[in-house]
């Protein structure tokens, strides 16, 4: 007689073991980290950039956002209808091969269309990445894990963040073309030495380069290392429902559930501001406090991106530990966090000084972040094992939409304005095409030009920080329906 125990459901132990679990959630959070040092550096390189081609703030804001966003947002709903049929690892892979390859050759822009269109390009490859990515961990994961594991996936956007400003600041700074042209010639890469003028490259350029090489690395090692979960493995009893549905009859379903609709809304918010504000964080930091490059980037991207990350792990990990006893956690602390965090970033972002300015701005970063993790764990936690992915990409599509797409563009043309504003507002009869040659202005009216450049910025970015409240309203509204909305609550 054979007593060996049976083995134990999908939905109480997860898909296979504990660390290979580990392990791919670990490689799908470094897939998401390089997605975001690829969005994220061109953020970082802004400055230098701006300076390159002698734009304005709303040129650079359409690049940052209208460029990425156009198909980063439109094609991730047919990748996500692709990844319901198709392997998810497979999709995974090519996609990040591509934005890879489109970061390196933003190294080579020569000005605003090829740049758009090669951020466009970088957008198509990103839209394949989240959608199979959480259908995945969804899979691999039991219900009451589920909002752990979104959260450190999601931890890949403050570290990508993080990564991508102590990456490519202190390239820009300090890595030059003949750096570059002596490495190479040392490793005897003659053919890649010649084949670009390495000694007239600016730093920036080198920097998108670097940035982009070792995605292709990654998508190697993801294709023969992470295996494909059955679907709907971890899905507790009744919730796996074989029958495939359309895309019409899916968003339906999702639309009908109030928690669903406030979650994304809230989360388009807070995402609108805080692409707006995380476009243009390192200028800010070199206008008003006159920063080097590296300098602004290590506090955004090390001081405040560590703060970011631990917000986005708690949000997840407390929801967990916290849902037999508030089952409407995932609503109620990320309402409270954006909330509390809108009057600490008036005050960082108000601050004359550096000192002054980093304590209250670490402790908004870490709760606004709260948002992310429950927004992943209500998207996936409202759909059964046939429209997962897709709910995910329709939340992705919202928030992209609205918070890349509209975020840096809509910041920068308010930047714009401000500044506009301030210098018709001055004795001096200035306007912005007579401050793009400030070169040759007088003292008096060059640093007028510099003044209200800085100042439209430091006030564009108050207004986004206040956006966290609104975002906050639709999290807490959220609650009143999370318990009822939910198919796979934690067990």
């Amino acid at each position: 007689m054979n007593d060996a125990p049976a083995a134990r459901p999908g939905y109480e132990t997860g898909y296979g073991t504990s660390g290979y679990r580990a392990y791919v959630l670990g490689t799908l959070l470094l897939v998401y980290i390089f997605n975001f040092i690829d969005r994220s550096v061109f953020s970082i390189l802004t400055e230098p950039m701006r300076k390159t081609f002698r734009f304005e703030d709303w040129q650079m804001g359409v690049l940052g956002g209208v460029a990425f966003a156009i198909f980063y947002t439109t094609l991730g709903i047919p990748i996500a209808r692709l990844a319901e049929r198709r392997s998810r690892i497979t999709i995974i892979m090519f996609s990040l091969a591509l934005w890879s390859v489109m970061t390196v050759m933003s190294g080579f822009a020569g000005g605003f269309v090829s740049m758009f269109l090669f951020r466009l390009m970088v957008g198509v490859g990103e839209a394949g990445c989240t959608p199979p990515a959480q259908s995945m961990i969804a899979d691999y994961f039991k219900p009451s894990s589920r909002a752990t594991a979104a959260s450190i996936y999601a931890l890949g956007v403050p570290l990508g963040a993080m990564i991508a400003g102590l990456a490519a600041a202190p390239i820009n700074d300090y890595v030059t073309g003949s750096n570059v042209h002596a490495m190479l010639d040392g490793w005897n890469m003659t053919w890649l030495r010649d084949a670009v003028d390495w000694h007239s490259m600016e730093g920036w350029r080198i920097a998108f380069i670097l940035v982009g090489l070792p995605g292709l690395l990654l998508s190697i090692l993801l294709a023969f290392t992470v295996k494909e979960p059955p679907r709907g493995y971890t899905d507790p009893p009744g919730a796996q429902k074989p029958v495939k549905i359309s895309f019409g009859e899916a968003a339906r379903t999702l639309i009908r559930k109030r928690s669903y609709v406030h979650v994304v809304f809230g989360a388009a918010i807070a995402s609108f501001a805080g692409y707006g504000i995380g476009a243009f964080s390192t200028p800010f930091l070199m206008r008003t406090h006159h920063l080097t490059t590296t300098q602004a980037a290590l506090i955004f991207s090390l001081v405040l991106g560590l703060m970011a990350a631990l917000g986005v792990f708690l949000s997840g990990y407390l929801a967990d530990r916290l849902a037999r006893r508030y089952p409407t956690a995932l609503s109620w602390m990320p309402a409270l966090g954006m909330g509390v965090s809108v009057p600490l970033y008036w005050i960082g972002y108000l601050s004359p000084t550096i000192p002054m300015m980093i304590p209250p701005l670490m402790a908004a970063a870490t709760l606004h972040y709260f948002y992310l993790g429950a927004m992943y764990a209500v998207a996936t936690g409202v759909a059964d094992s046939r429209t997962r992915a897709t709910s995910v990409a329709l939340t992705l599509f919202v928030v992209n939409l609205i918070g890349i797409g509209l975020g840096p563009t809509v910041i920068g043309f308010l930047s714009t304005f401000i500044k506009s504003a301030m210098l018709g507002g001055s004795d001096l009869g200035l306007t912005i095409a007579i401050c793009k040659d400030a070169g040759n202005l007088a003292p008096d009216a060059a640093a007028a030009c510099t003044g209200a450049t800085a100042k439209a910025l430091q006030w564009s970015i108050v207004i986004f920080a206040t956006l966290y409240g609104w975002a906050a309203l639709h999290y807490h509204w959220a609650g009143k329906t999370l318990q009822r909305d939910m198919i796979t609550r934690a067990a």
